[in-house]
């Protein structure tokens, strides 16, 4: 229980909530004292003007005390200085004292000083400094606080005058107990609100929070959904957040994609390299044990050796080459005439296959920025799997030409063409539509090489419609004629 308190403390929330609360606290104490000390203020400034007012109109109306004592000056005045119960009222809301220069209290109207009156002329250390200074003093009377002035009169004596504060401290008190009262209320209800507003602006939090952990278990098809009322900040933290996450959805899809594509790379590679040494090794065993006694046996196995041992070699190189494919190397990028290329290309496959139409539109001369060895091995590779795939009669196209601002290489047939679940696949490795001969790496190093320029390569083809396979790279020089 304690360390969810604690941890409900430490939490965005309750950090939010605990500054607020501070805040408002902070701001009502300083609000309450300012206003209760201007509020003292005002009252004790209307004492100190009600006494000095009534000191000045003693001291400038140039009474004696017998002036005072014969003229009982004013009924309301004599009650209140000396009421019937004054004996009974230790501490009145005023008192009125006449003191002779040393400060001993002296008798009015016939009646002796009451206690208190003697209490406030032993609490006033001088009359004549009190009369001289322009502002009130305090003084305590039986634990009661008054503020007290004097005046001399005309005959010598000196004449007190006091007025009690306990009025205005209780006043205080209470302004100060309400205040405290309503400051609790507020900062009780700005509690409450502030929790619950932080929860529901930081609900998007939480679901960022659920996201991740979800995402963590394996979940990659989560997202952080949009709040209802949702502020900027957190927003543009959402949409990031959702952004990144679909980044690494499909950085994890590319891997197991990976995975499976070289798993199964791997496990063709290791089938098409037992093949040839399968042969290799029967034919072998078949001379070691003395079963090659023929020479046209002999021949006949060496012949076979050979050609597995080129297959075997042929296949190592374009894995290489794949390898080299995927670690991207640094191509020797120069101007290239893509119609020579193609020019000579059909030149050697005549030279292969006399038999085999051969067609070319690749005039004049078209330039492009790129690796010319490359460009040979995809026009080479794109020719072999003519040769493999159709019969030596079959007609064959060869065209290069700029548009759109690319320049295309396309090699059509008239061959048997593929279907279209064949088609889909033509460019995985080791692949080869209805199990016929060779590698299966042939179009995907062409691939591979026109990846690495940038460039794109498709097929168009049916059953019985042959296969025509297009490469697009983008051109960066014209046309020259």
């Amino acid at each position: 229980m304690r360390s969810r308190t604690w941890r409900g403390v430490n939490s965005l929330r309750g950090q939010l909530t605990l500054a607020n609360v501070g805040l408002l606290a902070v701001g009502i104490v300083v609000a309450t004292a300012v206003s209760l000390m201007g509020m003292r203020h005002y009252l004790v400034g209307q004492i100190d003007t009600e006494l000095v007012k009534t000191r000045d109109s003693l001291g400038s109306s140039g009474l004696t005390l017998q002036q005072v004592d014969s003229l009982r000056v004013l009924d309301f005045v004599r009650d209140r200085i000396a009421p019937q119960h004054v004996d009974q009222q230790l501490t009145p809301d005023s008192i009125f004292t006449a003191v002779d220069v040393r400060g001993k209290p002296l008798a009015l109207f016939g009646i002796q000083p009451t206690e208190a009156q003697r209490t406030l002329a032993d609490a006033v250390a001088g009359p004549r400094s009190l009369a001289t200074d322009p502002a009130p003093h305090d003084v305590t009377v039986h634990g009661a606080t008054y503020r007290v002035t004097a005046t001399r009169l005309a005959d010598g004596p000196y004449f007190l005058l006091a007025i009690s504060t306990d009025a205005l401290t209780k006043g205080i008190a209470k302004a100060l107990r309400l205040d405290l009262a309503v400051g609790t209320l507020l900062l009780s209800l700005l509690c409450c609100l502030t929790m619950f507003s932080v929860r529901r602006r930081l609900r998007p939090l939480e679901d960022m929070v659920e996201t991740s952990s979800a995402i963590a278990e394996g979940d990659f098809t989560r997202r952080v959904p949009s709040s209802h009322h949702p502020t900027q900040e957190v927003e543009q933290l959402r949409l990031a957040l959702n952004s990144m996450l679909h980044q690494v959805e499909s950085a994890y899809r590319t891997r197991e994609r990976t995975a499976a594509q070289l798993r199964r790379f791997v496990a063709d590679a290791s089938h098409e390299l037992r093949t040839p040494l399968a042969a290799i090794r029967g034919y072998l065993q078949l001379y070691d044990k003395g079963m090659l006694s023929e020479p046209g046996q002999r021949k006949r196995a060496w012949d076979r050796m050979n050609a597995e041992t080129e297959r075997m070699g042929r296949l190592v190189d374009e894995l290489l080459t794949l390898a080299r494919l995927d670690q991207r190397p640094e191509l020797r990028l120069r101007n290239v005439d893509v119609s020579r290329l193609v020019r000579e290309a059909a030149e050697d496959l005549r030279a292969q296959q006399p038999d085999r139409p051969v067609t070319v539109a690749a005039d004049g001369v078209l330039l492009v920025h790129a690796d010319e060895s490359g460009l040979r091995q995809v026009l080479g590779n794109l020719l072999a799997n003519v040769r493999t795939h159709t019969p030596a009669d079959v007609p064959v196209r060869l065209g290069a030409e700029r548009a759109d601002g690319a320049v295309r290489l396309c090699v059509a047939d008239k061959g048997p063409g593929l279907a279209e679940e064949d088609a889909a696949r033509v460019f995985d490795r080791f692949f080869r539509a209805g199990g016929g001969a060779g590698s299966g790496l042939g179009l995907a190093i062409v691939q591979g090489v026109v990846h690495a320029h940038g460039g794109e390569v498709a097929v168009r083809t049916a059953p019985g419609e042959g296969l025509a396979v297009t490469v697009t790279l983008p051109g960066r020089m014209s046309v020259r004629q």
